[in-house]
């Protein structure tokens, strides 16, 4: 996986940021998600690398990136994680991106974009409906669909203890529930995921990082009614029977979300679950290179 990236570790203010990077031309931001690493882009950051300058870092508390141990919520809101993205990049000499990000990686973004619009140039959300949507609007199908998140708020270490005695178990039962493509997840991807996930301070930190929304969601408020100016692209799962109400419940649409918190945006669905770039890289990349082509064109 990643032939022809360099792998590097790159010191923030806050942590160690490990990540991979390759290609050439404008640069690339790839953010990945829960419960995955930098690995979820394999299969698309070789095809992005033909045109960007692509840097698929581990988030904070992912992977082998570093785990502050704090358990103040600071240590690990959307905020902070932005913040060591910015530096990662400004080290690498980007003061300006593009960023793509999936599950965990959009809410990153969408922080990044609000926080410092100077930086990013696009935002391209995978599978992901914004926090401050979904927890106003919380009904029956999105809780059961995001069991996840209201085991992982409890207080240490109810949830770190329940993951960890099992953590084969809920890494499988994550993946296999949220996949609709056979195969999707190859084994050495899987392997790396597996290897990552079994390591008590990464259960830990991503406990912490979903006990966070509760200050994420401060910082939402503060901005709400604040539109982006970035242009956005959201694409989403268009086949999670095994998960209804997934990102959406009964009750929101993603494009009409989307569209409340940024003036320009486009998208649609993808026929596969919700691991987009393993599920259908060639669409999904397709996709993502069309937008940034005309944004580029008309910028």
């Amino acid at each position: 996986m990643f032939e022809g990236f360099v792998r590097e570790l790159i010191q923030t203010s806050g942590t160690t940021i490990n990540l991979a990077r390759g290609g050439h031309g404008p640069p690339l931001l790839l953010l990945h998600g829960y419960p995955q690493t930098h690995v979820e882009w394999h299969r698309v950051a070789p095809i992005f690398a033909e045109s960007y300058t692509v840097v698929a870092p581990d988030l904070r508390g992912y992977g082998d990136s570093g785990k502050p141990p704090s358990d103040g919520l600071a240590a690990y809101c959307k905020r902070t994680t932005a913040n060591d993205q910015v530096e990662v990049m400004a080290a690498l000499g980007f003061e300006s991106f593009h960023v793509v990000g999936h599950d965990r990686g959009v809410r990153v973004g969408h922080r990044m974009a609000l926080d410092h619009p100077e930086r990013v140039r696009t935002l391209t959300s995978l599978d992901v409906v914004p926090s401050q949507a979904a927890f106003e609007n919380m009904d029956a199908s999105l809780a059961f669909a995001w069991f996840h998140w209201h085991l992982m708020r409890q207080p240490s270490p109810f949830p770190e203890t329940l993951i960890a005695n099992s953590a084969k178990l809920y890494l499988d039962f994550l993946l296999e529930r949220w996949t609709a493509v056979e195969g999707a997840i190859t084994d050495e991807a899987y392997a790396e995921y597996l290897r990552c996930f079994s390591d008590p301070e990464t259960i830990r930190a991503t406990c912490m990082d979903y006990r966070a929304i509760e200050l994420d969601l401060i910082h939402d408020d503060a901005d709400r009614g604040r539109k982006l100016d970035v242009p956005v692209l959201a694409l989403w799962a268009g086949s999670m029977a095994k998960r209804p109400g997934w990102q959406t419940g009964d009750r929101l649409d993603m494009l009409t979300v989307w569209r409340e918190r940024a003036h320009d945006v486009r998208g649609r669905a993808i026929d596969c679950g919700h691991f987009l770039p393993e599920e259908a890289p060639q669409e999904t990349a397709a996709e993502i290179l069309d937008f940034l082509k005309g944004r580029q064109a008309a910028s």
